[in-house]
């Protein structure tokens, strides 16, 4: 029988390849934004963890199982220097469309302790989603912009160009006066934008508010004379390489 009979499974799903999530797990320095500064990994069998919450609690162990970028098995327990009783944490990334499905087990002595990791687990499984998510989609501001330049842009092979340089081949684009699926759809539809909005273009008004993969962007229309006809805010979905994959439109006015 197991010393450790009592398990805490837990799984999320995080918008980036996998590759991306388990460098989180070779590098004190990406392991030390997630968990706080001085905390330190070393990424081999044997090797040492720690983590220092910003509480000032410290949590010590070592990898037991390391395989890029499928799996890492480390022990967790309180305090420095050697523990016997120490807990179990497997955490396993598998690819998927949306980017990377994390798996985490962590395995305990007691039903007590286990129970009193619940909550933890779901606070630190959400920073670790945000914080690798923010290094995955760096570039949302640059791709919302291109995106939102595409629209007023004149030149048919300029917009073609803006457009493949943000959005993934299979952008679902959805708003009062559009609904389109694919590369191919969103770019007739800019033609006919061309169209019936003669000169008008949209940029960006504000920051990129950007987390776990998806982003609000607030937007202005004007016309040519630079008279304002129009805002929005428009709700985007990252794929994993940081492409546009999902965005909908809503105009304020």
């Amino acid at each position: 029988m197991t010393d450790r009979p009592y398990s805490l499974d837990r799984e999320i799903t995080i918008r980036a390849h996998p590759e991306t999530v388990f460098r989180y797990f070779t590098d004190s320095e990406r392991f030390a934004r997630w968990w706080g500064a001085g905390s330190t990994i070393e990424p081999s069998p044997g090797g040492r963890v720690r983590i220092q919450y910003p509480n000032a609690v410290v949590v010590t162990g070592e990898v037991v199982v390391i395989d890029p970028p499928r799996q890492i098995v480390f022990t967790y327990a309180y305090g420095e220097g050697p523990v016997a009783d120490a807990s179990l944490v497997t955490v396993s990334l598998d690819p998927v469309a949306e980017g990377t499905r994390l798996r985490l087990r962590h395995d305990f002595s007691s039903e007590a302790i286990r129970d009193a990791h619940v909550q933890g687990w779901r606070y630190q499984l959400g920073v670790f989603s945000r914080v690798v998510s923010e290094e995955a989609h760096a570039k949302a501001a640059e791709r919302v912009d291109a995106f939102l330049r595409a629209w007023g842009e004149p030149d048919p092979v300029t917009r073609r160009g803006l457009l493949e340089s943000c959005a993934a081949p299979g952008i679902v684009f959805r708003d009062a006066f559009s609904a389109t699926d694919g590369l191919d759809e969103m770019l007739a539809n800019l033609d006919a934008v061309r169209v019936h909005m003669p000169g008008v273009s949209l940029t960006r008004a504000g920051d990129v508010r950007l987390a776990h993969g998806t982003a609000l962007v607030a937007w202005t229309a004007r016309k040519a004379s630079g008279d304002e006809v129009g805002r929005g805010t428009n709700l985007v979905d990252f794929a994993p390489d940081g492409r546009i994959a999902r965005m909908i439109g809503f105009w304020d006015r």
